[in-house]
């Protein structure tokens, strides 16, 4: 599979209807034109992705927004001025513009404005948005470097566009406008306390037995071996027979393999590091992978819900 760093190679490929991996600073995404219907089906065959799944519309600039939605509730204009570029995901009332194949059928659309360069300048050469959501099949953990692509997806895609790592490696903060209030879909790049400082409290949406946002699914994220999250000095005893890897936020366990995600305490390194440590637990020799709870705050938030959903899978 071509690995480069070729943005007019990536901008023809687009334009003929492909789809191609692309770097953001919180994953890589897997793109197509978001308003080619039979390109973003693509993504779907690619992923193996679930059709009730919406996907994410990145975009370079605020005009490109009025070409997805039809009307911007209270504080959107607020947040997208305060936050954009970054790793937040607006959604918003869409316009018919927008396939439903995007949007899984919903009134809805994701919306954001990535701030990796590459990505920009990409976006900058077409005129067109681009749907994409991670560039790793359905359910798995997600790639932070396009070799993570490569070898999660082998030859299904014609090119990644190399950007080098992810500079946040988790995915974006997605929050929306329902019953006339901000909610809080996803945790991510954007702490919910940068959030709130500007628009004030998230509420929380109702359960749904289908996604109303992209990111919503409970098992995600999720490497093939079983994940526990809890007090390691507790998990590690009762791994008896099993070979046991550990990600642990700045302390080594002495497990058979140990994953510290930060030596020195860094919230922001250790999410970074979060889904190669998961990737390279996945790969190696353990039976079993062990999680301890990290700090409820800025990116250590994002850090326990996308760990919370890895274990989701084992239920």
């Amino acid at each position: 599979m071509p690995i480069g760093t070729g943005l007019s190679e990536a901008a023809a490929l687009l334009r003929a209807g492909e789809v191609v991996a692309i770097p953001t600073e919180t994953v890589y995404g897997l793109a197509a034109n978001a308003f080619d219907e039979a390109a973003v089906l693509k993504i779907f065959q690619a992923k193996q992705r679930p059709s009730f799944d919406p996907l994410i519309v990145h975009v370079h600039e605020r005009a490109q927004v009025d070409q997805l939605v039809s009307h911007l509730p209270q504080g959107a204009d607020l947040l997208m001025e305060r936050f954009w570029p970054g790793p937040l995901t607006l959604v918003l009332p869409k316009t018919d513009r927008v396939p439903d194949l995007v949007t899984s059928g919903l009134d809805t659309v994701a919306v954001r404005m990535p701030t990796h360069p590459m990505a920009r300048a990409l976006l900058q050469m077409l005129d067109f948005p681009l749907a994409a959501p991670s560039a790793n099949p359905f359910g798995y953990v997600s790639p932070t470097s396009a070799q993570h692509v490569a070898d999660q997806l082998g030859g299904k895609i014609p090119y990644i566009l190399d950007g080098g790592p992810c500079a946040i490696g988790v995915e974006s903060t997605i929050i929306g406008w329902q019953a006339g209030h901000w909610m809080l879909y996803r945790v991510g790049g954007t702490p919910k306390e940068e959030i709130e400082a500007v628009i004030g409290r998230l509420a929380l949406p109702q359960q749904s037995p289908l996604p109303v946002s992209p990111g919503m699914l409970e098992s995600r994220y999720a490497p093939s071996r079983p994940v526990f999250i809890g007090d390691i000095r507790r998990l590690l005893p009762l791994q008896k027979g099993k070979r046991a890897g550990v990600i642990s936020f700045t302390k080594n366990f002495g497990a058979a393999q140990n994953e510290v995600l930060s030596d020195g305490g860094d919230i922001n390194e250790a999410a970074r590091h979060l889904f190669a440590a998961l990737r390279r637990l996945d790969q190696g020799h353990v039976d079993v992978i062990l999680a301890e709870v990290f700090p409820q705050e800025g990116l250590g938030a994002a850090i326990n819900d996308r760990l919370r959903r890895a274990a989701a899978k084992r239920r």
